[in-house]
């Protein structure tokens, strides 16, 4: 899905085991807050490509509060950092004290991680403000012969911040998931073809639309991509880009009529 820099992969082959074993050794000493931040920027500059002294600034001062750790590019902040000791599990309220940083300045990425778990949230600035997990891995599970592994951890390259990849895996998982592809499979065009590939099967049938979709409702979908706020947002976004694409197309039937 991302286009990964030959130089990013060879990275990652040489130095993420070495980083592997040294969290989860700092995982089993229950080593300090202060040391799992020393280890997560040792990461941040081995693994992920970052200038530690130039692009990683510690302890960010957010109107009075500190981040530990910021990824600052060319002067302005790409992400935040939350870091916290490595044996520590991380919950709903260290995310909500990571979130709060973002928000109070207005940083749209935010990292919460103990160097083995990491956890990447976008806010969305609305109101009230609001936030998702975008992708989350735990450094000692990775396997860089995974793709999807890859991305995940590309994600928080240097390399990956010039790519915008962030944005783009972002945008990739709003489309491509499950709660999308579930309101393609009940849409009046899924129904029919299924329809008339079963009438093309057997001839003699009898079934309407209606009842396909029925069966599609409630003996094949999951309940959870069938109702729930997620299902409101996704079939409100393909209101809006089934109304996105008959304007474009009225615009350009008007234009040829035009010539």
């Amino acid at each position: 899905m991302l286009k990964i820099p030959k130089k990013v992969l060879e990275r990652f082959a040489t130095d993420l085991k070495k980083f592997q074993t040294v969290a989860n050794s700092h995982k089993t000493k229950d080593v300090s807050e202060a040391d799992t931040v020393t280890l997560v920027k040792d990461i941040l500059a081995s693994v992920f490509g970052y200038d530690k002294y130039d692009e990683l600034t510690s302890e960010q001062q957010i109107r009075g509060t500190y981040c530990d750790l910021a990824v600052k590019i060319d002067g302005s902040i790409k992400y935040l950092i939350e870091v916290k000791a490595a044996a520590i599990t991380l919950n709903n309220s260290h995310m909500q004290q990571a979130l709060n940083y973002g928000a109070n300045h207005g940083i749209e990425w935010v990292v919460l991680t103990n160097a083995l778990d990491w956890k990447l949230y976008r806010i969305k600035f609305a109101q009230p403000i609001d936030f998702e997990e975008v992708s989350a891995f735990n450094l000692t599970n990775l396997n860089i012969k995974s793709e999807d592994d890859l991305n995940k951890m590309f994600l928080l390259c240097r390399e990956g911040i010039s790519n915008d990849a962030m944005g783009l895996y972002h945008q990739h998982t709003q489309l491509v998931n499950k709660f999308m592809i579930a309101q393609i499979a009940i849409s009046e065009p899924v129904v029919s073809i299924i329809r008339r590939e079963l009438k093309k099967l057997f001839p003699e049938l009898k079934v309407e639309v209606d009842q396909i979709s029925d069966i599609l409702v409630n003996d094949v979908l999951k309940r959870e991509v069938i109702e729930g706020e997620k299902v409101k947002e996704t079939q409100l976004k393909i209101k809006k880009t089934t109304f996105k694409l008959a304007r474009l197309a009225s615009k350009k039937a008007t234009d040829v009529t035009a010539e």
